[in-house]
């Protein structure tokens, strides 16, 4: 079994997923994407008329593509520092882990600064050509409410110790996010009511948002994280098919 085979088995994959996915869907539903989302679709296919679906589709999936690169590639990066700084594991998992609550702290606006707008703002052509280079600016001006989502599966990323694990985390992460940007794209009308429904309950979900950031960042810190992943490594261990 390769390594990444072998990390999937032992748990740590299976118990990190989940959360790198719904903090992709946290972003997503931040106040300060979700506003943004009609106007990004409309951006990407160089279109201010009535949309066509499969232009919306293809824009919106180059769009996500975009982002989606800048995303694997940092996980990968963070990855690989894990795998070079593995002998000092356990204190390294509880600074960024510190650093995770502090994070998770400002989501929740508790913290002043954090909320500070660092977004690129110098865009590409609108169009479908210039809809993967807008996911790459998307991807690197990470905006404070993608920010520190993005930042506790990038830590996670350095927990788990290796490129490939890194790499596998961020694409959940940018599948979290980028999955409801092509729903959007496909059922655009629709879609647009829904937001409208969903950004009523913007101050709910950043609040659960910034619970889960901090939950996970306390779990690091008191090692609990550890335990839950040998748990976890022991169950998957003892599990045997019934065929």
């Amino acid at each position: 079994m390769n390594d990444l085979g072998a990390t999937v088995a032992g748990g740590s994959l299976l118990l990190a997923l989940p959360i790198a996915l719904l903090a992709g869907l946290v972003s997503f539903v931040s106040p300060c994407v979700l506003p943004l989302v009609p106007g990004y679709l409309s951006y990407v296919t160089g279109m201010s008329g009535d949309p066509r679906r499969g232009r919306m589709v293809l824009g919106s999936a180059l769009f996500v593509l975009g982002f989606a690169v800048v995303f694997v590639l940092g996980g990968a990066l963070f990855g690989s520092m894990g795998s070079a700084l593995r002998g000092n594991a356990d204190v390294i998992t509880r600074v960024l882990g510190a650093v995770t609550v502090v994070l998770g702290l400002g989501f929740l606006g508790l913290i002043p600064g954090l909320q500070r707008d660092f977004r690129i703002h110098r865009l590409p052509a609108a169009g479908l050509a210039g809809a993967p280079l807008l996911g790459i600016v998307f991807g690197l001006g990470w905006t404070p409410c993608i920010g520190p989502t993005l930042a506790v599966v990038l830590t996670l990323s350095v927990d788990q110790g290796s490129a490939a694990r890194g790499a596998v985390l961020a694409f959940a992460y940018a599948l979290g996010l980028g999955l409801p940007f092509v729903l959007a794209g496909l059922a655009y009308r629709k879609a647009l009511h829904t937001f409208k429904a969903v950004r009523r309950r913007t101050v709910l979900i950043t609040r659960v948002g910034g619970v889960m950031l901090v939950a996970v960042g306390l779990l690091l810190v008191t090692g609990l994280w550890g335990d839950m992943i040998a748990g976890l490594q022991g169950w998957v261990g003892g599990f045997e098919p019934v065929i």
